[in-house]
Parts: C-alpha cells; structure tokens; sequence
C-alpha cells in the first residue's frame, strides 16, 4: 500500500483504480494457473516428508514459506496484506508510518478464501490430470490466493469509505447499533455498479485469453482460448465468490466499526 493521508487512501475514485488493478492481476494469474493441470497431488496431505514434521499438503508448506519471507520484509504491516498461515517471523526492516486509515479490526477470510479457491476455482480453470509441475503450479496458486485476498479484504477500504461519507453516516451507524446485517447489507450493495463490473470482467477476459497479433487484432482461436481461460469462469468466480464474500467483509468491518469510537453516536428512540 503506497503511504498516502487518509483522504487520498479513502478516495472512491482511487479505490475503484485499485480495484480494477487487481481485476487484472486475478485474470492473468488464472491464466498463468489454466496452464498445468490440476495436479491434485498439490493440495493432498502426507504426500511429501519435511524436515520440520509439518504434515499438510505441498500447498501449505510452500504458502508458508513463502509467507514468512513476505513477513521478514514486512508485507504483512500493510493494512492492505494478509497471511494464510501462522506463526510468522518479525520484519527485519523498520516500520512504515501508514496513515490511520481503518478502524482495528480483526477480520480476515482467507480460510474462506483458501476453500472455495480450492474446491471451485482450481477445479474449473484446469484440466484434470497430473503432469508433475508441482512446484509451478503452487508458485501459480499463490499468487491467485494472494490477489484474491488482497482484492477481497479491500472491503474494508470500501467500507470505511462509504462509513465516512456524511450523507450516509447517520443510516450506517443505526444499522450498526441495532447489528441489523441484511439492512447493512442493502445499504452497500449498488446493483449497478457491481452489473458494470461484471461487463468489464467479460469483457477484459475475453481479450486476455486471446492471442493478439502485431497489428493488435484479437487471434479468436478457439484452441488457444481453451489453453487459458473461460471469460464465463472469470465472471461467475466474481458473482459467485468475490463479490459475496467482498461485501461480506464490508458487513464484518461495520459492525466493528463503533468499538471504542470517538465520533458522533445517534440515540436510539422507540
């Protein structure tokens, strides 16, 4: 997360550029997964023996080593960053001074995210089968997991933005005080613009999972677009995972967002 004031992080404007960033880093780090098979022996425990006793799957052991190297060079300190795995080591480099922009909260999904990533997005993005590319295709896992963590987890941007938005503010904190979570719901969801997403979603995967040509045409080639990625898979990850467990995320967040708040709070009436 780049260090800006509270302001400039909390800026719609900038989270949606932030947003539509990760779109692009979650579809090609799909197509770079599409590329093995399946490899189910990747995520199968007591597959492999390791010199620490750990007895998960290769998966594990390599998100966790890979986790504690991010930890060392503080990724984790970033309001923005989170772990799959525990424990992790202490950064070697000194702290950054980020802006106050969330409240404390101790939300985070990323089992949620490692399940359904694991029983419904692997499976369908690519081919069964094994080809022996295990350690590649867990290099290609997580960096999917990290995106869609990343890109899941920023509801709490997006809600602290709507929180703070002074037209809204009043409805938000009575739906919080009465922890009324479908009305909290409503309140963030926005049909349309999630609708628009969608479209673009379509739109961005049909042209990634094309090859383009010098001249910049889009090469409609169906055997190469099965070797990538299904525009349809790209678009129901989103409305069937994303987008639901994003605003799930939003709801937790809010309903935290009072915990030992200094602001204005509305009086309940009868």
């Amino acid at each position: 997360m780049n260090l800006l004031d509270k302001n400039d992080a909390l800026s719609l404007a900038r989270l949606r550029d932030v947003l539509i960033r990760l779109e692009d880093t979650i579809i090609f780090a799909l197509i770079e997964r599409a590329q093995f098979k399946l490899n189910a022996y990747t995520y199968q425990p007591d597959v492999y023996d390791y010199d620490d006793g750990y007895k998960g799957s290769f998966l594990g052991y390599f998100l966790h080593e890979m986790e504690k190297v991010h930890s060392r060079v503080r990724r984790y300190t970033s309001p923005d960053e989170y772990p799959f795995t525990q424990p992790l080591p202490t950064p070697i480099l000194p702290a950054l001074d980020f802006p106050p922009t969330l409240h404390p909260n101790s939300i985070n999904v990323n089992v949620a995210i490692m399940e359904r990533y694991l029983q419904d997005i692997v499976p369908k993005i690519c081919p069964a089968g094994d080809d022996l590319n295990y350690g590649s295709s867990a290099t290609r896992d997580v960096e999917c997991l990290q995106a869609l963590s990343k890109r899941i987890h920023y509801g709490k941007f997006i809600a602290e933005a709507k929180f703070m938005d002074p037209t809204q503010q009043a409805t938000y904190i009575r739906l919080i005080q009465a922890k009324d979570r479908e009305g909290i719901m409503a309140l963030l969801t926005n049909r349309t613009v999630e609708a628009a997403l969608l479209r673009r979603l379509r739109r961005k995967a049909m042209i990634y999972g094309h090859d383009i040509t010098e001249g910049g045409d889009i090469v409609l080639d169906q055997e190469t677009q099965d070797k990538k990625i299904s525009p349809d898979v790209v678009v129901d990850l989103y409305e069937r995972f994303v987008i639901p467990l994003t605003k799930e995320v939003e709801v937790d967040y809010l309903l935290q967002r009072l915990n030992n708040w200094d602001g204005p709070v509305t009086i309940k009436t009868s």
